[in-house]
C-alpha cells in the first residue's frame, strides 16, 4: 500500500479518529481483515460477519503491529471510526488506485477459468514490471479492494479477477479500479439460478468491457458467441483469441498427452511459438490463450509468452491438482468449485489421464442452478454414470437427482448391450470417454459414454459428508487407480483429497 497517515485515511473514508489515534501515524503495511495476518504498519479492517466480529480482535491486531483499526464502533485501540467498514475500505482502495496513474489495471471475468487465467497473466506481466494480482479467488466486494490496496508506487500491473453474484457487481468493482484491459473468458452456467439465464449472465459479465476507456482493449473469446457479442458494448479496441483462424491470438495443432496436458502452437500477428502446458486439462488451452492475448497487447514477444506459459505450474490450490501416491494411485483434486461446464471439462481430463486404469469419482450436487437444478444435476449424474467409473461417490445433501442420473446412465448402457447388472466394483481397466453433448438442461453435460464402456458394474454410493466418502473410498483403492474429486465450494471435497493423500505424495 502507498504510505498514508491516519489523518488522510480518515479524510478519504469520512471517518473520525478515536482511541488516542495519532493523526500523523503512517500506515505502510498491508490492509488486512484477519488479525492473524497483521504485520507492523498494517491497517486492520474490522468486519462483522455471521459468526465472528472483527471488532473483538482490535486490541490483538494493534498488539501485533497494526497502526490502527478501521472500525464501525469504538474499540479498545487506536481507530478510524466509519459508518460501514467494507464501504470505507472500498473508498480507500478507490483513492489508492487513482493515485497510481502509471499502473495498468487488467480485469478478468468469465464463468470458468478466471483464477487460472489470472495466475498465468500475472506470471507474464511480472516479466515486464512489478505485478500485484488477486490472491486465490478473492474476487468479491471484500477481496477486490484488499487486492488493490496491496499496490504501491512501484506497481506496474494490477491483475484483478472479477466475480459476479448479481447484475451490477462487476460494474461496482470496475469503479474501484478502472481497467485499461478487460478479458472475458466465457459465459456458462455458473450461478444460473442467481441470474436466471445465460443471457443475463452475459449482461453481467459484459459490464467489464463497458467500463473500458476508448483507448483500452477488450480481449474477447472468439469461440463463445455470447462473449463475442460483447464487442458491441464497448468503445475500446477489441482483440480476439480462440482456436479459429479469425482469432488474432490462436492455438493451432492442439494435442494432449497421456497426463492430460495440452501442447499447441501459439500463433500471433508477429509470429508463432510452441507451448507445452504443465497445467492439466485441454480446457487450460483457452485460459492460456486469454493470458497470451492480453500479454501480447502489453508488448511481450511471442517467444517470451510461450516460454512462460510452458513453465507455469498451478498456483491456486484445489484446481486440477494432480498428485501421484507412492503406490501409483493418482488423485485429481479439482475441489475448489464446480458448475456444469467445469464438471464436463474435469471428466474429460479424467478420461485422458486415466486411460485404461480403474477410475473413481467423488462429486456433490451443484448449487445455484435455479429452476434447472434438478435437471442439471441429473445431467451431472448421467455424465458420471457414463464415464466408465468403477465407483462413484455423491457427497452431501440434494444428491437424489445426481444418483438417479448416474443409475439411469448405467442401466441404459447395460440394456443396450444386454449385460446383466452385478453388484460390486468394476474390474481394473474399466473405462470409457464421456462425449461432447451440447448445453441444455439435461445435455449441459456430455452424453453418456459408448454403451460398452459403461456396461461394467459400478458402485454408486451416497456419502453424508467428505469424511465418510474419504474413508469408504480409501478402502476400495488399489495401486494404479485414478480418483477425480470435484464439487461446489460448500461441499468441502478437498477434505477427501487430504484423506487420500495424507503425507503420501510425490
Amino acid at each position: 500500500m502507498i504510505p498514508l497517515p491516519l489523518a488522510r485515511i480518515a479524510e478519504i473514508t469520512s471517518g473520525a479518529l478515536a482511541g488516542m489515534a495519532d493523526p500523523r501515524a503512517v500506515v505502510r503495511g498491508p490492509v488486512v481483515t484477519d488479525s492473524r495476518a497483521v504485520e507492523p504498519g498494517s491497517l486492520f479492517v474490522a468486519i462483522k460477519g455471521e459468526r465472528v466480529d472483527g471488532h473483538d480482535f482490535a486490541a490483538q491486531a494493534v498488539a501485533a503491529g497494526a497502526v490502527a483499526v478501521l472500525a464501525a464502533r469504538p474499540v479498545d485501540a487506536p481507530a478510524v471510526i466509519v459508518g460501514d467498514t467494507v464501504a470505507a475500505m472500498t473508498g480507500l482502495a478507490t483513492a489508492v488506485c487513482a493515485a497510481l496513474p502509471a499502473t495498468t489495471v487488467i480485469g478478468i471475468t468469465g464463468s470458468a477459468g478466471k483464477t487460472t487465467t489470472k495466475d498465468l497473466l500475472a506470471r507474464l506481466t511480472a516479466r515486464i514490471g512489478p505485478t500485484v494480482a488477486t490472491a486465490g479467488s478473492f474476487n468479491n466486494e471484500i477481496g477486490h479492494p484488499l487486492t488493490v490496496l496491496k499496490s504501491s508506487e512501484d506497481t506496474r500491473y494490477l491483475v484483478l479477477e472479477l466475480g459476479a453474484r448479481n447484475a451490477g457487481h462487476i460494474a461496482h468493482l470496475t469503479r474501484v479500479a478502472p481497467p485499461r484491459i478487460g478479458v472475458v473468458l466465457n459465459v456458462g452456467t455458473a450461478h444460473l439460478g442467481v441470474f436466471g439465464g445465460k443471457e443475463e449472465i452475459a449482461r453481467a459479465k459484459g459490464e467489464l468491457v463497458e467500463a473500458l476507456p476508448a483507448d483500452g482493449v477488450a480481449v474477447l473469446n472468439a469461440d463463445d458467441p455470447l462473449v463475442a457479442a460483447m464487442a458491441g458494448r464497448t468503445g475500446a479496441r477489441v482483440t480476439w483469441y480462440g482456436r479459429g483462424e479469425d482469432a488474432t491470438v490462436r492455438a493451432e495443432n492442439v494435442t494432449v498427452d497421456e497426463r492430460g496436458r495440452a501442447s499447441f502452437t501459439l500463433r500471433t500477428p508477429s509470429g508463432a511459438a510452441p507451448v507445452g502446458l504443465r497445467l492439466y486439462g485441454e480446457h487450460a488451452v483457452e485460459n492460456a490463450l486469454a493470458a497470451a492475448a492480453a500479454a501480447y497487447e502489453l508488448g511481450l514477444p511471442v517467444a517470451t509468452i510461450a516460454e512462460e506459459l510452458s513453465e507455469a505450474e498451478p498456483r491456486s490450490r484445489w484446481r486440477m491438482e494432480v498428485t501421484d501416491r507412492a503406490d501409483g494411485v493418482t488423485v485429481i483434486n479439482d475441489a475448489y468449485n464446480a458448475n456444469p461446464d467445469s464438471m464436463r471439462a474435469a471428466f474429460g481430463t479424467l478420461d485422458v489421464l486415466a486411460g485404461g486404469r480403474r477410475r473413481f469419482a467423488v462429486i456433490a450436487a451443484l448449487r445455484e442452478l435455479g429452476d434447472e437444478s434438478a435437471a442439471l444435476n441429473e445431467g451431472l449424474g448421467r455424465l458420471a454414470g457414463g464415464a466408465g467409473l468403477a465407483g462413484l461417490f455423491v457427497v452431501g445433501p440434494d444428491a437424489d437427482p445426481v444418483l438417479a442420473g448416474a443409475e439411469a446412465a448405467v442401466r441404459a448402457a447395460r440394456e443396450s448391450v444386454g449385460v446383466v447388472a452385478h453388484a460390486g466394483a468394476a474390474p481394473h481397466g474399466a473405462g470409457g470417454p464421456p462425449g461432447d453433448g451440447a448445453l441444455s438442461p439435461l445435455s449441459a453435460f456430455s452424453e453418456t459414454a459408448e454403451p460398452d464402456a459403461a456396461a461394467g458394474a459400478i458402485r454408486i454410493s451416497h456419502a453424508a459428508d467428505a469424511a465418510q466418502a474419504g474413508a469408504e473410498l480409501s478402502a476400495l483403492l488399489a495401486p494404479g487407480d485414478v480418483v477425480l474429486i470435484k464439487g461446489p465450494r460448500a461441499a468441502g471435497l478437498e477434505r477427501v483429497a487430504a484423506a487420500l493423500l495424507g503425507g503420501d505424495r510425490r
